[in-house]
C-alpha cells in the first residue's frame, strides 16, 4: 500500500494556504469524499460541515462545499461547533457523511479537516487512502453532473441546539449542579458557545474565559494548550473545578479546587473507577494509549479492572473500543472517548462526568484525583525540522537500547513522533524520577542533535 500524502493521524492538516491545506486541494477533497460517499455523481445525499473559528475556515469551508456540491451531494453548513458535534449531527441528520475543519490544538495559522463517515465514526485508513487515489488521479473529473444535477446547500440553524441537549442528556436528570461555580476556559474556539451554555443550563454558576475568537486568537494564550490560565481561574475565584479545551473541543484538561492540574490520565481514572464501581464499565476494561501512565493499570486492576493499550490517536481508541466491544477510552492529552454516549473524543462531555461523580460523591476534585495511582513520568517534547526514521539516527537505537535496559523490569521508555505537530515526543516512566529524567535529557539531546532546525543548517 503506498504511503498516504494528505492525511496525517488526526485526518489532513498543515499551515493554512499551503500544501496541503490550499483551496485548491480541500476542492479535490470535497468531490473525492462526494464520490466514495455518494456512489454515483448527482445521486444526491448530504454532508455536514462545522468549523472551529480561525479565519481561514471560510476558505475551506466554501472550498469543500464547492466539491462537493460539483459531485451532485447537497451541503448543510453549521457552523462553529466541537469536532464531537458534528460526529453526532453527522449520524443524528442522517447524512451521508460529516466533516470539521479544524486544526484543532494547533496555533491559528493552521488548519485542517477531519472527516466522518455516515455512522458517525472517523473514515477507515482504506477509505483515506481512496479519497488520496482520487485527488491525485483526477479521476472523477468526467463524472461530473451537470444542469439540475449540482448540488446546493443550506445553513442550519438549530444544529448547536441539538448538540448541547445530547450533552447535557449525559447528565443524571435527578441531579443539579446548583450552586456549583464552574471555570470554562474555550481557548476562543469550537466549543465557545456551547461549553459555558451546557454548564449554565444545568445549573451551575460559570466563569467563562477563552470566548472572544477573533478568528486568530483560538489557543493562544488560552485552552487546554495552556493550562495555567484556568489554575489561576480556579484560585482567583474560588470555583470547585476549572475545564479548559482545545481548539476544537475533543480534549480537555482540568483544574482542581486548588489550582493544581488534574491529568489526563487522572480523568481517565477517575470516571474508568466510577464505572468498574457501578458494574457500567464493559468487560471491566479501558482502553488507553502506550503514552498512560502505568499508575492506571496498578490502581484500575486492584479494582477488578484492565488496561487495553493501543498506539497514540484517539483513532485508534475508538477502533479497539469498537472491535471489543467496549464503552470507555482515552488519551493522556485529554481526548476521552465515551462510547456509551458519542462516537468521538468529547472534552465537554468528558468534564461532565467528572462533575458528575463530584456531586454524587460529595467528593471535590483533589480527593478523586488523589485515588487514581501515577507512577514517576518523565515527558518531553523535542521541536524537529524533519521527521527521519529514529532506527536510521546515529546513536539514537543505541542509546534506547542502553536506556531500557536501565529501566528493565522497572519502567518503560517511549520515543515516537508527533502525527500533528513538528516533535519527537519522548516519554520515560519508572521509579526515580531523576533516572527518568538523566533518560530523557540523553535521548532528547540526540534527537535534537540530530533534527533540530540548526542540525539541518549544518548538514
Amino acid at each position: 500500500q503506498p504511503l498516504k500524502k494528505l492525511f496525517g493521524t488526526d485526518g489532513v492538516r498543515g499551515v493554512a494556504n499551503r500544501e496541503p491545506m490550499t483551496a485548491e486541494t480541500v476542492l479535490a477533497l470535497g468531490r473525492a469524499l462526494a464520490h466514495i460517499c455518494g456512489g454515483k455523481p448527482g445521486s444526491g445525499g448530504k454532508i455536514l460541515i462545522g468549523k472551529d473559528t480561525r479565519t481561514s475556515g471560510y476558505v475551506f469551508e466554501n472550498a469543500l462545499c464547492a466539491g462537493i456540491c460539483s459531485m451532485g451531494m447537497n451541503v448543510l453548513l453549521v457552523g462553529p461547533m466541537p469536532t464531537a458535534g458534528i460526529a453526532f449531527l453527522t449520524l443524528n441528520m442522517r447524512c451521508d457523511a460529516g466533516a470539521m475543519i479544524s486544526a484543532s490544538h494547533n496555533p491559528s495559522e493552521y488548519n485542517g479537516i477531519k472527516f466522518f463517515f455516515r455512522d458517525g465514526f472517523k473514515l477507515s485508513d482504506e477509505t483515506e487512502q481512496r479519497m488520496e487515489d482520487i485527488v491525485f488521479s483526477d479521476s472523477v473529473r468526467d463524472v461530473r453532473p451537470t444542469a439540475g444535477s449540482i448540488g446546493k446547500a443550506s445553513r442550519i440553524n438549530d444544529a448547536l441546539g441539538r448538540y448541547v441537549v445530547l450533552a447535557k442528556s449525559t447528565f443524571p436528570k435527578k441531579l443539579s449542579l446548583g450552586g456549583m461555580k464552574i471555570a470554562v476556559d474555550c481557548a476562543n474556539g469550537a466549543g465557545y458557545r456551547a461549553a459555558p451554555m451546557i454548564f449554565e443550563e444545568l445549573g451551575a454558576r460559570v466563569i467563562s474565559l477563552g470566548v472572544r475568537p477573533d478568528g486568530h486568537n483560538i489557543n493562544l494564550n488560552c485552552g487546554s494548550m495552556n493550562p495555567e490560565h484556568i489554575r489561576a481561574a480556579v484560585w482567583d475565584t474560588g470555583a470547585q473545578i476549572g475545564i479548559a479545551l482545545d481548539g476544537d473541543a475533543d480534549r480537555v484538561a482540568l483544574s482542581d479546587e486548588n489550582g493544581e492540574e488534574v491529568s489526563g490520565d487522572q480523568i481517565i481514572g477517575i470516571i474508568a473507577r466510577d464505572l468498574l464501581e457501578s458494574g457500567t464499565l464493559r468487560k471491566n476494561a479501558v482502553v488507553v494509549t502506550v503514552m498512560s501512565n502505568s499508575g492506571l493499570e496498578l490502581t484500575l486492576g486492584e479494582l477488578g479492572g484492565s488496561v487495553i493499550r493501543t498506539p497514540v490517536g484517539d483513532q485508534y481508541i475508538v477502533e479497539k473500543l469498537r472491535q471489543e466491544r467496549l464503552n470507555f477510552g482515552g488519551e493522556p492529552t485529554g481526548h476521552i472517548v465515551f462510547m456509551d454516549h458519542i462516537t468521538s473524543s468529547d472534552g465537554i462531555i468528558a468534564a461532565l462526568q467528572v462533575v458528575k461523580i463530584m456531586v454524587e460523591t460529595g467528593k471535590t476534585l483533589s480527593q478523586l484525583a488523589a485515588r487514581i495511582r501515577m507512577v514517576p513520568q518523565v515527558l518531553r517534547n523535542v521541536e524537529v525540522s524533519r521527521k527521519l526514521k529514529l532506527e536510521e539516527i546515529p546513536d539514537l537505537k543505541e542509546a534506547i537500547r542502553e536506556s531500557e535496559f536501565r529501566l528493565k523490569n522497572k519502567g518503560r521508555l517511549v520515543v515516537r513522533y508527533s502525527g500533528t505537530q513538528p516533535v519527537c515526543r519522548v516519554m520515560a516512566e519508572g521509579e526515580d524520577r531523576e533516572e527518568l529524567r538523566q533518560i530523557v535529557d540523553m535521548i532528547s539531546r540526540i534527537i535534537s542533535r540530530n533534527l533540530s532546525v540548526d542540525a539541518t543548517l549544518l548538514k
